[in-house]
């Protein structure tokens, strides 16, 4: 029987924290060595300083993994697959290719064009806080209102049938799920992109006004069909994911801090200020997708090696002094702008205005809905997702 991956360091945490082996890292070393999910050593990089500067230098940490590093040892994938599950997929690029293919993306995701979707995410959150009071109570969240909304969401936005919902929310899962044996993931992936093959093909066949229509419409000589395959993929994952994860541990969270919530609940203006913290505190994207340095640098006073895998912890450097005082409370007073919740330089996350305008309305349309909202089982007895690439619960059974 194959072994499940130990979990790496970087992906551990003990409740809502890093595990003290990280934060020891990143308060002494800086720079450990550790493993990928897939057993591949790498350097992890932990202080928020440095993270930034690397992240800010794509020539010398590159998001293109050559070929020894494409795939985890076991991959059996042809170069011409390969590069078809390459095609479209922004975080594997660099500029200028990533710089061709996100100025295509951009306008979607600006704030302009989030106001504008703001009336068809209120209509969304109600309708599953509808939902959420009809199952009765106790009742879970996340798979009422957290996972439903940005799964909504998204589905519209890129002209996927919400009918398909929980077809691609169970592929997502298992892409995510660094436990299971590559042989599987890489069957997913083949179903996934199948799938996202005849959404692309409808929408070159007939394109509409959602987002495939657009690129297919605006940029259909410029784009391939394996671009337009994989842009649609990373979006509908990354899409829903994370925001639902957000939405999830962030209700937690504020339960756990009952003063913060009644803020969340009764002021407009601690709103936004509130999400920023809750990113930054939760650091639901664990690590940054590794980078292969493609010269011998020095990180924290640590010499490493041209074509070494660098890995980029954000629960770590989100909770670092240096950046922040007090940085393992929640205070959502402080509302701290500069967090790497959403990375940083040219890859930070395209649909950060969406993730910030989807939780602007959905936390405090929640809190108000059921201003006695409580736990329905001890926290102790609360599930947090392991071996999974985004930090998130299993479940969240809730009452009113």
């Amino acid at each position: 029987m194959t072994q499940a991956p130990q979990l790496p360091i970087q992906m551990r945490r003990d409740g809502f924290d890093p595990v003290e082996e990280l934060t020891q890292a990143r308060d002494g070393e800086g720079v450990v060595r550790t493993m990928t999910p897939f057993g591949v050593p790498a350097y992890l990089v932990c202080r928020f300083e440095d993270i930034r500067q690397m992240l800010s230098d794509p020539a010398r940490f590159s998001s293109v993994r050559p070929a020894p590093f494409a795939l985890p040892v076991g991959g059996d994938v042809g170069e011409d697959e390969l590069a078809r599950m390459r095609a479209g997929n922004l975080i594997g690029f660099d500029p200028p290719e990533h710089t061709r293919l996100r100025r295509m993306l951009t306008p979607e995701f600006t704030m302009r064009r989030m106001r504008r979707l703001e009336p068809r995410i209120v209509e969304i959150v109600e309708a599953a806080l509808d939902d959420l009071e009809r199952a009765g109570k106790p009742a879970d969240l996340v798979s009422h209102f957290a996972l439903p909304v940005p799964s909504m969401v998204i589905c519209e936005l890129l002209g996927v049938p919400y009918s398909d919902r929980a077809e691609f929310q169970e592929r997502s899962a298992r892409l995510l799920d660094v436990s299971l044996p590559m042989e599987q993931r890489i069957t997913v992936g083949r179903e996934n992109r199948d799938y996202m093959a005849g959404l692309v093909a409808r929408a070159q066949a007939e394109p509409g006004e959602d987002m495939l229509g657009m690129l297919v419409h605006e940029h259909g000589d410029d784009l391939s069909t394996d671009e337009l395959v994989g842009i649609a993929g990373l979006l509908l994952i990354a899409g829903h994911e994370t925001t639902s994860n957000m939405l999830g541990l962030g209700t937690l969270a504020l339960l756990r801090h009952p003063d913060q919530l009644a803020m969340v609940r009764d002021d407009p203006a601690r709103i936004e200020p509130a999400i920023e913290e809750l990113l930054r505190w939760l650091s639901i994207v664990h690590s940054l997708p590794p980078r292969i340095t493609t010269t011998d640098v020095d990180i924290a006073g640590h010499a490493i090696p041209a074509g070494s895998l660098v890995i980029a912890s954000l629960s770590a450097a989100n909770r670092d002094r240096a950046f922040i005082d007090d940085p393992d409370s929640l205070d959502i007073t402080r509302g701290a702008l500069g967090h790497l919740a959403f990375g940083h330089g040219v890859h930070h996350c395209l649909g950060a205005p969406l993730a910030r305008a989807e939780m602007s309305i959905a936390f405090p349309a929640l809190l108000r809905r059921f201003p006695h909202l409580a736990l329905a089982d001890p926290f102790e007895q609360i599930e947090f997702r392991a071996f999974n690439a985004i930090f998130g619960l299993k479940s969240l059974r809730l009452t009113w």
